[in-house]
């Protein structure tokens, strides 16, 4: 599990093996993870994008930028939360993600809020 907190908005993340979309015999190994994003801070906040930068166990870097998570934009008055599960697909058993997300306040102004490093790893690779 990661957890940061930036200005205020808490990013938590907990991630997992899922073994029944996994197939290691071909070099796919598939990996959710669930994030909880709490507004902590005295301001209305919106997630307007996404940036991932995802390692895999053999150092390769892949970027992800997008707008929102899982199709949304959420709003997170103060003491809101939103959380949603998503996927990462790797080619290897263990791998890293760690990111921002760009938000806005009420008042227009933006900001990255950091999503800490956290491990993908099938159960048996890590300790």
């Amino acid at each position: 599990m990661s957890e940061a907190i930036t200005r205020g908005v808490r990013v938590r993340v907990h991630a997992m093996y899922v073994p029944e979309r996994s197939a290691p015999h071909e070099g796919n190994y598939f990996f959710a993870y669930r994030i909880r994003i709490v507004n902590e801070g005295r301001e209305t906040v919106q997630l307007i994008a996404r940036h991932w930068v995802i390692t895999d166990a053999e150092q390769r870097v892949e970027e992800v930028r997008g707008e929102g998570v899982v199709g949304e934009q959420p709003v997170l008055q103060p003491g809101e939360a939103f959380e949603y599960t998503s996927f990462c697909p790797l080619t290897t058993p263990f791998g890293m993600m760690q990111g921002t997300y760009l938000m806005v306040t009420a008042a227009g102004e933006h900001f990255q809020v950091e999503i800490a490093p956290f491990t993908l790893a099938i159960p048996h690779t890590v300790n």
